[in-house]
Order: structure tokens, then sequence, then C-alpha cells
């Protein structure tokens, strides 16, 4: 799916979603059978209805909207999301390098999402975008399994000069950060030495 934005006037908000996963399975829901069964069949469903129409920004932007919960298909381990940006001139060698890995260690996303990002600088000291290419993916959390393959991905992202999102983090390595966001030593002069968090202390050593 893609779209252009449009000024529609008064177009109808879209309902919320009335589905609702009612429980935490045991196990995880999201594996290799049940991607590649949705997948086909989500491509195919979009291919048949596949034309051009308007549509309202919450229900393109946001289409877990429609299912309440949705988190719970993850199991007790939850999941990750692990959120790069890399610039636009090694964009596609980088993506298609990341996507390889995630192949080869026979995982894949329930959800994928992929922007640009336009040739304006951040304003902020620790802003994520930078001119380039952007991509989410979903992993079950399997464990170290999947904490090894992040790992293949963070050396894919290095390599591009690219980063991660803070925001979505719950591992990143601290050489990373440093790599990824080179005006943190700006930030650390407004922190209020008083608070400290996981993150801090694992990014920034406070």
């Amino acid at each position: 799916m893609r779209a252009n934005s449009v000024d529609a006037g008064d177009h109808p908000v879209p309902k919320g979603g009335n589905l609702t996963v009612p429980v935490v399975p045991p196990v995880s829901m999201v594996n290799q059978l049940s991607l590649r069964s949705f997948n086909i069949a989500y491509f195919h469903l979009k291919k048949w209805r596949a034309g051009r129409a308007l549509a309202h920004y919450e229900s393109f932007f946001y289409p877990l909207d429609n299912l309440l919960k949705w988190n719970r298909l993850y199991g007790p381990k939850g999941f990750f999301q692990y959120q790069s940006v890399v610039p636009r001139g090694v964009g596609r060698d980088a993506l298609q390098a990341m996507l390889g890995e995630i192949a080869r260690a026979g995982d894949g996303s329930f959800l994928a999402v992929l922007k640009t990002f336009g040739d304006r600088q951040p304003v902020g000291m620790l802003s994520f975008p930078q001119p380039g290419v952007t991509l989410a993916l979903d992993f079950p959390n399997k464990g170290e399994r999947t904490l090894k393959l992040f790992e293949r991905l963070d050396a894919i992202v290095r390599s591009a000069g690219g980063r991660l999102y803070m925001a979505k983090d719950a591992r990143m390595p601290r050489d990373l950060f440093e790599a990824g966001y080179p005006r943190f030593h700006e930030f650390l002069e407004y922190r209020d030495p008083g608070m400290s968090s996981a993150m801090s202390r694992r990014l920034m050593g406070i």
C-alpha cells in the first residue's frame, strides 16, 4: 500500500476496531507458519482490491487499531520492534542486507513499515530522523536467538552510517548509540544529574 496526502475536505473518520485478542496464548501465535499464511492472504486481498481510492489517515497509518490488544498474539514473552534509519545513498544495499540476515535466521515480521525521510536535518540533539530510509520490523521475543539476530542487523546499520530509534529500544549497544547520535555529548550538558534510568545507564553510563 502507498499513498500521497490530499485535502479531501470532510472525509469520515473510520470507526475503531471491535475485534479484540481476548487472552495471552501460552506461546507466540506469530511464527513461520502463521507469518507465511497471513502474508500470502494479505497480499492477495490487497491485490484483489487494488486501485485508487481515498482513505482516512488513521486507517492508513494505524491498521493495527482495528484489532485491539493485538500485542497479546506474541505470547507471554512479548516482542521487539527493530527500527533503523540509514542514509538514502546506501539504503537499498543496507535494507537488502538486513532482510537477507532475517531470512537466513528463519525469522520474519508480522508488520513491516518502510518510509523515507526528507533532506531536512533534525533540530533535536537526540532526534531519530535523518535524511534516508527507515524500516520498522516486529519480531517475537525468542530470547538469545533474537538478540543474536539484532547484533547482526546492528552491524549493517553501523556500517551504513545509520542509527536505531531510541524510543523503541530495549537493547541497543552503547557503541552503536554513540556512533548514531554524535550530538549526545551536547545533550549531557542539559541532563539533570539527579535523574537516571536503565536506558541512560546502558547508553550513557549515567
